[in-house]
């Protein structure tokens, strides 16, 4: 948690507003992998 969003677990679950900011970086990048992967995905199957 402190290395990947510079925020420690004490202060990620006081702070909504902090756990909210650290959600919706962490659902943008799955969604970026997501979409990256089904890119390679079509690449390899042409």
């Amino acid at each position: 948690m402190q290395q990947s969003h510079q925020i420690c677990y004490a202060e990620y679950s006081r702070k909504l507003e902090m756990r909210m900011a650290v959600e919706k970086r962490r659902h943008e990048e799955y969604e970026k992998c997501k979409h990256m992967i089904a890119e390679l995905d079509n690449q390899l199957h042409k």
